[in-house]
């Protein structure tokens, strides 16, 4: 298996969405869990990174785990074991560029 870095590659904010449908309205802001520019390793084993938000570790684990085994999503990709991904919040989403790392 190999080992995969996730980089947090972009977050989004629907403030329309929030205001319409969440407890805290437009007070509840962006993804507090997550920034840009912060990675984390997937050694393998099911084992979420420390400090990796759960609910997104949900979303994005299968690709993880297939990109670890060594997966390819060449030709929708331009780099073999590379694939960009998003946790499934609507209002405040979350994206992920996934790649294996050649160990």
């Amino acid at each position: 298996m190999k080992k995969v870095k996730i980089t947090v590659i972009k977050k989004e904010y629907y403030a329309e969405l929030a205001e319409k449908y969440l407890t805290d309205g437009r007070e509840a802001g962006a993804c507090p869990l997550l920034n840009v520019g912060d990675e984390f390793i997937f050694e393998g084993e099911a084992k979420m990174p420390a400090g990796f938000c759960p609910w997104a570790w949900i979303d994005v684990y299968a690709s993880v785990s297939a990109i670890s085994s060594g997966a390819s999503y060449e030709p929708w990709y331009n780099k073999n074991g590379l694939e960009i991904l998003c946790c499934s919040d609507g209002i405040r989403p979350v994206m992920f560029k996934v790649e294996a790392l050649d160990v």
